[in-house]
């Protein structure tokens, strides 16, 4: 075992510089040939140095710091601590992936650095009591679905929600859903397949965890006769929401600007309205999440055309209120204001 080791000496000094070291912790070559020790493997200074200028030539940048001894430390890596961070809080963060797979694809991100900023990184995790997918073969259906699009073939699968009891209630009876898969995206904390509909010249989206029974066809897809923009689709559909799509006019005040950017993208046209607001013609899908959406700026945002949009939102917000209005027909005078 003894020999084994130490014909790959140079494989795990490595190891110990990218486990141990970084810019606050050095090991000194004394300290290597110590660490080297407790694996087996007999080291001298010389072979050491050598072994050092050979990971260099490697492209292992290996840095030196000098104190009262020189020490040894791994620089630049592959991820630097805050792309670390940032990819952290994406998979914590990630409402389609499960606890289970955030915990452990953490696990494998601390492991890209040294171990003491592992410990920097691992003081962020808050995965506990995040509202979290239950459906684990959601990685599974992901990977099948990029194989279906990348070898140009169909898939059938089944799609199902969710009964009070947490049951599934497959939809369709139950029956296969046949689809020419386009692409995969990431809304609104959810992973969406998008599917392109020849009967109808469109395109359709479905949870990628509520799929079941994911099988890639030996048919070939059949695509639109023009590019499809995911951007674009993105844009105008709301949260995955469906609907129809038209064009819209929303009067916004001058503050939401940003709001609007965030929303369309830099590229939307804007005019000035008045002195405080400005119009926005954009092409979205009408439906309620968009509705609600436009509502949630209160008087800050007014849809200006067509007629129908006005009306639907019209006629959401009249739905909302008669529901309250059920509960207290005196609700104008009614004080709730210790009621919750």
């Amino acid at each position: 075992m003894k020999l084994s080791n130490q014909k790959l000496k140079i494989l795990y000094l490595m190891k110990i510089l990218l486990e141990k070291t970084d810019e606050e912790h050095t090991l000194t070559v004394k300290e290597i040939i110590e660490e080297l020790d407790k694996l087996g493997i007999s080291a001298e200074r010389k072979t050491i140095y050598d072994d050092l200028e050979n990971l260099k030539l490697f492209g292992l940048d290996i840095c030196v710091c000098k104190s009262k001894s020189y020490g040894y430390f791994i620089g630049s890596r592959e991820f630097e601590l805050p792309e670390l961070k940032l990819l952290i809080d994406s998979v914590q963060s990630s409402k389609f992936i499960t606890k289970k797979k955030s915990l452990e694809l953490i696990s494998k991100i601390e492991k890209l650095t040294s171990r003491e900023n592992a410990k920097k990184l691992h003081r962020q995790v808050f995965v506990t009591n995040r509202i979290k997918t239950f459906n684990e073969k959601i990685y599974y259906n992901v990977d099948k679905i990029h194989d279906a699009i990348s070898e140009n073939k169909q898939i059938t699968f089944k799609y199902f929600d969710l009964d009070i009891e947490k049951n599934k209630v497959y939809r369709k009876n139950g029956d296969v859903y046949k689809e020419n898969p386009i692409a995969l995206t990431w809304d609104d904390e959810n992973y969406y397949l998008i599917t392109y509909k020849p009967k109808y010249d469109g395109f359709v989206h479905y949870r990628v965890d509520k799929m079941d029974e994911i099988i890639k066809t030996e048919d070939l897809r059949i695509l639109p006769d023009y590019d499809f923009d995911l951007s674009v689709y993105a844009k105008r559909v709301f949260s995955m929401f469906g609907g129809e799509e038209v064009n819209v006019s929303i009067k916004f005040h001058n503050e939401l600007v940003g709001v609007v950017f965030d929303r369309f993208g830099r590229d939307v046209f804007l005019r000035k309205y008045d002195e405080e607001h400005f119009l926005c013609n954009v092409k979205v899908v009408v439906s309620p999440h968009f509705l609600s959406w436009i509502i949630s700026f209160g008087d800050k945002a007014e849809i200006i055309s067509p007629d129908f949009v006005i009306k639907s939102l019209y006629d959401l917000v009249q739905n909302v209120k008669e529901i309250y209005d059920k509960r207290d027909k005196s609700i104008g005078g009614r004080n709730y204001e210790n009621k919750f």
